[in-house]
């Protein structure tokens, strides 16, 4: 028996990414082709990837001082 594993939120949108990229590499021009349903899955991924937060930080974020605790 497996055991649950819970992952960051940080590792599960990147594992989404992820997914995302290879399927529409897989279905790159191909939405015509696809079943009613799978078009409406993957017209709601395109939603939510709108949606979704960016992950890359600003610049402002990069270039904020480094604070040591003493």
């Amino acid at each position: 028996m497996s055991e649950h594993h819970p992952i960051a939120p940080e590792h599960a949108r990147a594992i989404c990414e992820e997914i995302g990229e290879r399927l529409r590499y897989a279905l790159r021009g191909d939405y015509a082709d696809l079943p009613p349903r799978l078009q409406e899955l993957v017209d709601e991924l395109a939603r939510q990837d709108c949606q979704a937060p960016s992950l890359v930080p600003t610049m402002a974020d990069m270039t904020r001082p480094l604070v040591v605790a003493a």
